[in-house]
Formats: C-alpha cells, structure tokens, sequence
C-alpha cells in the first residue's frame, strides 16, 4: 500500500519486516526523502545544542567562587545550587519523553522551551542573591530547560542510527562536555565580582540563539524506521554496521515502559547509573577545590578540570564508537572500573603533590566519569527498542537526580566530615560496586550470546 497522501507521512513507500521475534522494521524510506537531507544533520544539530548548554554543569565548579562571593553565598550553597539543578536536569527526562511519545510534546518544541527555560535560569543565577531564589532559578527552572534539551538530543540521534546508535550517541553526548571548555578558563580568568551580571547574562542568550536555532530543524523518523541500506535482518558481513550488529544485536522487541521495568533490566541500569554518576558529580564539584586545597595554583585548577571536560567528552565519543566494536557490557564496565580508579588516583596524586600525576588522573576521571552516559543512552534502545525509548531512557537517566543529590550537596558533607581524602576514597569504592552491578546487564529476549543468531530468519515480509 502506497503512503501517498497519507496524512503526514512520507511520499515513498515502505515495507514492514517482521523477523523471527515478531520485531518489525519499517524499511525503504531514505533519510533524504523523510528530512529532505541526510541524516547526518541529526547528529551534528544535536552535538551543537548539547555544547551550548553544557556551561551549566562543566563550567559551573569554575564559577562558584565568584558566586559566593558576588551573592554572599557559602561554598554549601553553591553546591545545593548544583544539586538542585542536576536533580530537574535529571527529572524531567521521563515526564518529557512520555509527553513526546503521546504527541504531546514534539522534539522541536522541547528544544524551543528548554532553551527559553536555561536563559530564565541564567538571568536568575547572575541577579538573585537570595539563596533559595537562586535555587528555583538556576536550579529548577535552568535544569528543567537543560534536562529538556539533554534528553530531546540524545533520543533524537539513537531514533535516527539505530543501526550503529554507538558512535553516534557518543559522539553527540561528548557535546555535553567538552562545549563548556571555554567557559571553565572564562570562569578562572576573566569573571569577578565586577562583570559577572554581564558575563552571566550573555551566557544565557548564547545558550537560547544556539539551542533554538539547531531546533528549527529536528524532526523525528517514524516509528520502527530502519536505514534502507541496512538489512535487519541479515546483518552479517563486514560492514561497519554489521559488525555493530553483531555485537549489538537489535532490541528482540519494542518493549513498553512497564514492560522493561518487568524485565529487571532497567531498574539494574538506573542503580548502576546512580552510583556512576554520582561519581562522576562528585569530581566535576570538588575537582578545582581539591587542587587548590593541596596547593597546586589556579592555573593547575583551572587546567585540569578543563582536562576532565575536554576528555569527559572526547571519552564519549571513543568509548560509543568501542562499544560497536567490543559491545555495549564489556565497555560499561571498563569505564566504570576506570571511573573508580580515577578517584584513588586523585588521592595518591595529591598526597605527593604532583601536578603532572594530578592532571594525569584528572584526564582519567574525566574519561571515566563521561563516558558510561553514551553507553547507557545506546544500551536502553538496544535492550527495549527506538518506540518507547525517550520513556524508558528518561527512567533509566533518572537515576542522575539521585545522583546530584550524593554527588554535589552530601559529597560536601563526607569531604567536611572525611575531608578529600576519605571523600575520594569513598567515591573509587562505589565506582567499583557499581562495576560488579553493571556485570549482571543482558539484553532481554537474548539471554545467552550463544542465542544470538548472526542472521535472523524472517516470519514474514509484508508489502506496505
């Protein structure tokens, strides 16, 4: 059946593939003849959106000495400024993709109100000195904006390269770091109690201009799209998506919200990314503190949390594309035990008062506590499927607003009780838990590797 005139859909016509599990791929429509151009554009419109927004959590550690001194506040209040944030950041990732995925919520819009949310947040950030008011600002309604923009990127990128989500989503994710690079030596050299309204201001309407007009474009496949060149189901050869296939078989079935919490999968993601992102806060908000308590300088300060957001980002993107090579699992684990590492590393660096060192396990910190967001944002869809993934990875992302909340505000509580040292101590041990939590992930439907078969057979090949 032609798809001509159909409302909304496309002018070309489409087959429905259905294969030895009952999941179906909808094949034959082009990128070109949905988008009017390749789908290219919705990894790099997504990369572009991710680096504006990630001044709010990257470059934020960098900025907090201004802030209470501008505003009055105490270094506590500057974390539970983050916190707060981290925690909407995190949250809102479910509510959207339900809304998104009821047609309630398009990917545009969410983009339109997230940008307009983060400028709101920075206005409040530069102008209100009141703590709690701050904290609605910035925390609230900032990390309502950025959580909307997070979350409508990344889902955005895994819908449109389902055959090879890996690279992809890594590469856009590494966005979510590395963009706040400037900002972090902006924040050490060139903003004081004179010009931070200014500073602060402007940030704000980079972010709006940058996210809206990336937004203008976003569009999603419909639902169950497969790449036309890709065959789904006989993806052995040597193709670089055959071999990502092959490692990364496709989702058995497109798996409903309940019905992935059911499998006991999800709910093993979402502890596991409790505990590493909760690491991974940690460093990012006591990194440029740790540095300067020891004694190393601004500039050594300054230089390696720009190391960790410069490899938190770049890690993301090598570990995606490793993790079409290696798979998804053996990968997550290998970061995450680099994560906790990272953090006993930090303690030794210190101790000695090595600067190299320092850097040296900064740059692992920063790979580590990075890289596993791909890996999590690539395995929801390769465990559930592409049709309820904004829902259910907004249930798996969530974990991340617990996260905030140990990362940022207690892990300033262990460092006053512990100091750093008993701090990152603590932090290499849960690094290392979650590793060992991170080994009972499987993919639902194919338990065993043995299972997976290299090339699926079909029940059926229904004309559309």
């Amino acid at each position: 059946m032609s798809t001509e005139g159909r409302p909304g859909a496309s002018a070309v016509a489409y087959r429905e593939v259905t294969d030895g599990k009952g999941r179906v791929y909808r094949v034959g429509e082009t990128d070109l003849s949905i988008l009017g151009h390749s789908r290219k554009f919705m990894v790099y419109l997504p990369w572009i959106a991710m680096m504006a927004i990630s001044v709010s959590e990257y470059a934020y550690g960098s900025a907090e000495d201004t802030l209470s001194e501008a505003h009055g506040w105490t270094q506590s209040n500057t974390f539970w400024i983050l916190s707060v944030w981290v925690f909407f950041q995190a949250g809102i990732a479910f509510p959207a993709g339900w809304l998104r995925e009821k047609g309630i919520l398009t990917a545009r819009r969410a983009m339109y109100i997230g940008a307009a949310l983060c400028l709101v947040g920075f206005l409040a950030l530069s102008h209100l000195d009141n703590v709690f008011a701050a904290i609605c600002g910035f925390g609230v309604i900032g990390g309502l904006g950025s959580g909307l923009i997070y979350a409508t990127c990344i889902n955005m990128v895994g819908k449109w390269f389902p055959e090879r989500r890996g690279a992809k989503t890594g590469f856009v994710n590494g966005g979510f770091a590395y963009g706040a690079l400037p900002f972090i030596f902006i924040f050490n050299y060139a903003f004081d109690t004179g010009n931070y309204n200014e500073v602060l201001d402007l940030i704000g309407v980079y972010v709006l201009i940058v996210v809206a007009i990336c937004a203008w474009f976003f569009k999603d496949p419909p639902k169950n799209w497969w790449p036309a060149e890709v065959d789904p189901l006989n993806y052995a050869g040597n193709t670089k998506s055959s071999a990502s296939l092959a490692k990364n078989p496709p989702a058995s079935k497109q798996y409903t919200p309940k019905e992935a919490i059911r499998t006991g999968m999800l709910p093993l993601m979402w502890i596991t990314i409790v505990l590493t992102a909760g690491v991974s806060i940690f460093g990012i908000s006591f990194q440029v503190d740790y540095a300067k308590e020891v004694g190393f300088g601004p500039l050594v300060a300054a230089s390696s949390m720009g190391v960790m957001a410069v490899i938190n980002g770049v890690g993301r993107a090598v570990v995606g594309w490793l993790s079409d090579i290696w798979g998804r699992k053996l990968t997550l684990v290998f970061v995450i035990v680099v994560l906790g590492l990272a953090q006993f590393g930090v303690i030794w660096a210190g101790n000695l008062h090595s600067e190299w060192l320092f850097l040296f396990f900064a740059f692992l910190s920063g790979f580590g506590g990075g890289a596993f967001y791909p890996m999590f944002a690539a395995m929801t869809p390769d465990y559930f499927g592409e049709n309820y993934n904004a829902t259910n990875y907004g249930l798996v992302y969530s974990g991340k607003l617990v996260s905030g909340l140990f990362g940022g505000g207690l892990g300033s509580m262990v460092v006053d009780s512990w100091g750093y040292n008993g701090a990152y101590a603590l932090a290499g041990a849960i690094s290392m838990v979650a590793a060992c939590i991170a080994l009972m992930l499987r993919q639902p439907g194919r338990p065993r590797t043995r299972d997976i078969a290299p090339n699926p057979q079909p029940i059926s090949r229904e004309v559309v």
